[in-house]
């Protein structure tokens, strides 16, 4: 792949170990690792590749967490604009039973598009539903073609509404088949090495669209392949709750401890709805938190004790979450509002925007099981961004302190992002996606799903 020089930002914010900011300083790549980073006269002052940051401020790319990019298809569907999680989903299911390969292909690369421009170098999807022979390899490829780090959870939902699931028995699947072709998802995927580009976990989806039988098989075969993860939706609505403890006799939380789905390979989605003794238990295992801001508002679900989980020492990352709850991709206002929220439950004292910036750095690249993302540091990936600082929306901001103006102004998008050594966005430009094409082929999908279903499903779980 060559060298690559980034020369003369204003500032390179590192979020190394000890969150060195470094004034008229550059960094040396070569290949997809960062060999050099430092002042500029103790670097090499040519590469194959020459990115002149003058006016930028550079960070780590960067970690979303918990997403389903299925859900650029509906955004803002009428009849679940103003629903709660359970009849939200109950409206969506049929629409999302209508998608193809081809509109898993595109939704991917929509929401990977958006997060790329809001400062995102990787994230994790979470593709639960796969009708008319739809697979996660369209994610892949999608992934592969726009360039972004990704980690791909095979979903599942097996616990249609006939056996008293909450989804319609004809976006589910029978269990061996699931586990079928999660095997097979992978072993033609999977890179559990260093620098990976794609990673691979098992997410059957929630506690009421599963049977307990599948969640204790998709752990027992992810464990038995190296670095293969586990995720799923936990505790994220008090009907969820009320839905675990008639169906199984604990809370959520509880029911997964039960069920083997802590430790550190696992990471789950929400997690609003903790007492005190279940985040004790999450930080002694080391189970991960994805912190889903604008989607738990969005719903009205609730906010995340995001504040006790750090005290206590668990690990908790960025989620936007999917593009349906939220309707959004953007991953620095999410990191914004996630300490907004905080600061919403506890006051202006209880969250720094320092830890705002970390929640979307080393705390998710922690969450995925990552220790070569989330910091500009020697021997970490080439994967990070730049801003200018002389943004309109950062005036008045940027000449006083930099990192606390990204997090607490609002940009509408970043204007460099390099991924594993590769300019993917140059001066806030596509290299890798020609956008207006692709949101054309994007929306005829759209709409031809809804079309087939253009009155609100009702139907509440008792």
């Amino acid at each position: 792949m060559g060298t690559m020089l980034v020369k003369n930002p204003d500032l390179i914010i590192t979020m190394d170990g000890g969150r060195s900011r470094i004034q008229s300083g550059s960094i040396f790549v070569r290949d997809n690792v960062i060999e050099k980073i430092g002042r500029a006269d103790e670097l090499p002052s040519d590469a194959d590749v020459v990115i002149d940051a003058t006016g930028m401020a550079i960070l780590p790319g960067l970690i979303n967490t918990h997403h389903h990019f299925y859900q650029t298809l509906t955004r803002a569907v009428p009849g679940s604009q103003d629903e709660e999680l359970f009849d939200w989903l109950v409206r969506l299911y049929p629409i999302w039973g209508e998608m193809t390969e081809e509109a898993v292909y595109i939704s991917t690369q929509t929401a990977m598009a958006e997060m790329i421009l809001s400062g995102c170098t990787t994230s994790s999807d979470h593709l639960y539903l796969y009708p008319n022979n739809a697979t996660a390899d369209a994610q892949v490829r999608a992934a592969q073609d726009i360039g972004m780090r990704f980690h791909v959870t095979r979903g599942s939902m097996s616990l249609g509404r006939s056996k008293g699931g909450l989804p319609p028995d004809h976006v589910v699947q029978e269990e061996d088949e699931i586990l079928a072709d999660c095997q097979r998802v992978i072993e033609t995927h999977h890179d559990p090495d260093q620098y990976a580009m794609l990673r691979v976990a098992l997410a059957p989806c929630s506690p009421f669209s599963v049977t307990d039988d599948l969640m204790r098989k998709a752990a027992e075969l992810a464990r038995s392949y190296d670095g293969v993860m586990l995720h799923t939706h936990v505790a994220e609505t008090r009907d969820e709750e009320a839905f675990c403890v008639r169906e199984f006799g604990a809370r959520p939380a509880v029911y997964m401890e039960k069920l083997g789905w802590v430790g550190p390979d696992v990471w789950w989605a929400h997690a609003i709805f903790l007492d005190d003794d279940e985040i004790k238990m999450l930080a002694e295992t080391g189970t991960g938190v994805a912190h889903c801001p604008s989607s738990n508002m969005r719903l009205g679900s609730g906010i995340a004790r995001v504040r006790d989980m750090l005290d206590a020492g668990v690990k908790v990352g960025i989620g936007v979450d999917g593009s349906a709850s939220n309707d959004s991709c953007h991953v620095i206002t999410e990191a914004r509002l996630a300490m907004l929220l905080q600061r919403v439950a506890g006051g202006a004292g209880v969250f720094s925007v320092q830890e705002g910036i970390e929640l979307a750095t080393l705390g998710s690249a922690s969450v995925l099981g990552r220790d070569d993302i989330g910091q500009l540091a020697p021997n970490k990936a080439a994967d990070f961004i730049g801003v200018k600082l002389d943004k309109l929306s950062l005036a008045g901001g940027a000449v006083h302190d930099p990192l606390g103006a990204l997090l607490l102004c609002t940009i509408d998008r970043v204007d460099l992002s390099v991924i594993n050594g590769k300019v993917i966005l140059q001066d806030g430009e596509f290299q890798t996606l020609n956008l207006v094409s692709h949101v054309k082929r994007h929306n005829e999908i759209a709409k031809e799903m809804v079309s087939r279903h253009p009155e609100p499903e009702r139907f509440k779980l008792v």
